[in-house]
């Protein structure tokens, strides 16, 4: 005598009692699908959305997500710090040429600037007997 979970209908259907499980769990996802489906939709972008766009754009938003805050946390490590901040954010994205040609229009507040100074304000390198081959360009 085998029992098929609740249901008369001989394993059937779903059962009555059965927990629902949400979208995001069926893609294995972290980022609600439902809810960007629900963007979607309100947003105007199309007449109608199809059943695997959102699960998609979840898909690519929390791949870039993950990808940002992986450079971001290696920016937080390298400046010993365990917290990752606006300027960690920053580097880890202006040091990515990828993430940068994507982000490169973007204002990250408090992200400051790349550390960066040009090559001509730099002190002149004094060398061993290399002076005068430097000085005898200026001899014209």
């Amino acid at each position: 005598m085998s029992s098929t979970g609740g249901s008369t209908k001989g394993g059937r259907g779903k059962p009555k009692a059965s927990k629902s499980v949400s979208r995001s769990q069926k893609a294995g996802l972290q980022f609600p699908v439902g809810r960007i489906a629900r963007f979607l939709k309100a947003g105007k972008y199309a007449e109608r959305v199809g059943a695997g766009a959102p699960v998609y754009l979840s898909a690519v938003l929390e791949y870039l997500a993950a990808e940002v805050l992986e450079l971001a946390g290696n920016a937080a490590r390298d400046n010993k710090k365990n917290r990752i901040a606006p300027r960690h954010i920053q580097l880890a994205v202006r040091n990515d040429e990828e993430l940068s040609k994507l982000l490169g229009s973007v204002t990250i507040a408090n992200g400051g600037v790349l550390p960066n100074i040009h090559q001509n304000l730099l002190p002149k390198k004094m060398g061993k007997g290399k002076g005068d081959i430097g000085s005898a360009s200026q001899e014209f």
